[in-house]
């Protein structure tokens, strides 16, 4: 399935997010897939936005990596809050 810019831009942010919590965490793509029961692979695919990860597998790598799935989305909508603000204040991307 292709996912409209908008779409893709969003994966690309929960795998960023998970990407940062694992690396905060000191822990490799591997630890983190045995400890949240989910294939390696399948954790590379969602870092880099090309998975739209099902909700019961997003709950089992934030508890892997002992974040609340509130903390989770709170910081990546202040994220997307600022990243809005700044579009809005230079509108040409200049």
């Amino acid at each position: 399935m292709s996912y409209d810019e908008n779409e893709s831009r969003f994966l690309l942010k929960i795998g960023q997010r998970i990407r940062i919590l694992r690396e905060t965490h000191n822990m490799t793509q591997e630890q983190l897939s045995f400890k949240c029961g989910l294939h390696r692979t399948y954790i590379s695919s969602v870092e880099r936005g090309e998975r739209n990860i099902a909700l019961i597998n997003l709950q089992k790598i934030v508890s892997a990596l002992q974040v609340s799935l509130a903390h989770f989305f709170t910081d990546l909508a202040d994220e997307e809050s600022e990243t809005n603000e700044q579009e809005m204040e230079n509108p040409s991307g200049e």
